[in-house]
């Protein structure tokens, strides 16, 4: 016998793309949902017009994301993937220590300023997260395993890196996300949010600079 007590449905977890044409799909929902969330914002966004803009069933658009807060913390990752793909590799440099430190914070810098060129699509993409942070949507990822955490990884030279290392980058996206988010209300300007994305990417990262670089 059950226990009297209601229980939730757990959400469903998105389905994830295989083939070739799946993943043309996706990035064509993905880029569809980018678009319009820049003329409309998030409130202004439906679902069923992502998908006419997309090409797809609106079946297909809930299977790959079951809901506005899933899709639109996907395109924030998609466009953090794209920003990076296109963002010069120096990754095979061997930067020394303190070069790649300095080279982690203007990437950083530069991925907001590209990402604030839209302020409507910014603001979805904030609003959506701190709602799947609400909600404990279980498809969150470990952030220091992201596309952003794996390159800021590389520009440190490191392989194999540690819980520590993952910690600290971590910490660094959180810095930079909190940075952004108050970039993005106006809460700082864009110049100040840049000084202090600089400043806490000093200080997170200020033990990888005395380590010598050949042991990376």
């Amino acid at each position: 016998m059950g226990d009297g007590v209601a229980r939730t449905a757990e959400p469903r977890q998105p389905a994830a793309p295989v083939s070739l044409t799946q993943q043309a799909r996706r990035v064509a929902i993905l880029r569809a949902a980018g678009e319009l969330g820049a003329r409309e914002g998030l409130a202004g966004v439906q679902m069923l017009d992502v998908a006419k803009e997309a090409g797809v069933a609106i079946a297909t658009l809930y299977r790959y994301f079951p809901s506005k807060t899933h899709l639109f913390t996907a395109v924030l990752e998609w466009h953090i993937e794209m920003f990076l793909a296109g963002h010069p590799d120096r990754t095979g440099a061997r930067l020394r220590p303190a070069a790649a430190v300095t080279e982690v914070a203007e990437t950083l810098v530069a991925l907001t300023a590209k990402l604030l060129q839209s302020p409507q699509l910014a603001s979805a993409v904030a609003l959506s997260s701190f709602t799947e942070y609400a909600s404990a949507v279980p498809s969150r990822y470990d952030i220091a395993g992201t596309c952003l955490g794996r390159t800021v990884l590389r520009l440190l030279g490191i392989g194999e890196p540690r819980d520590e290392d993952h910690s600290t980058v971590r910490l660094l996206i959180y810095s930079w996300w909190g940075l952004f988010v108050a970039a993005q209300t106006e809460e700082l300007s864009t110049r100040q949010v840049e000084a202090d994305l600089r400043l806490a990417t000093r200080l997170i990262l200020a033990p990888y600079t005395d380590r010598d670089p050949r042991s990376r």
